[in-house]
């Protein structure tokens, strides 16, 4: 029993240091958040051609989620936008 609360406490670090963050996903597909205003990231979500074309199709549903989360907090007219190159 001790051996399997051990193995579940590895595991649980090991998922926590290899998350990938929003800016790596973007960062990968050479997205900057800025580019667009918040409404606009959010329908390019909703629009299947317009993921495919980004190459967000490709992306996980949960890594879908995260890059969509750090896209729209860092828009263009966002209250913290983040500039190209920064």
């Amino acid at each position: 029993m001790k051996f399997i609360r051990i193995l579940t406490l590895i595991m649980l670090i090991a998922s926590f240091s290899f998350a990938i963050t929003g800016a790596e996903l973007a960062k990968e597909l050479n997205l900057s958040p800025s580019s667009k205003a918040m409404i606009q990231w959010e329908n390019v979500f909703k629009n299947k051609r317009k993921m495919k074309r980004l190459g967000i199709n490709k992306l996980s549903d949960a890594d879908k989620e995260i890059l969509k989360q750090y896209l729209i907090e860092h828009a263009a007219d966002s209250p913290e936008p983040i500039a190209a190159g920064m």
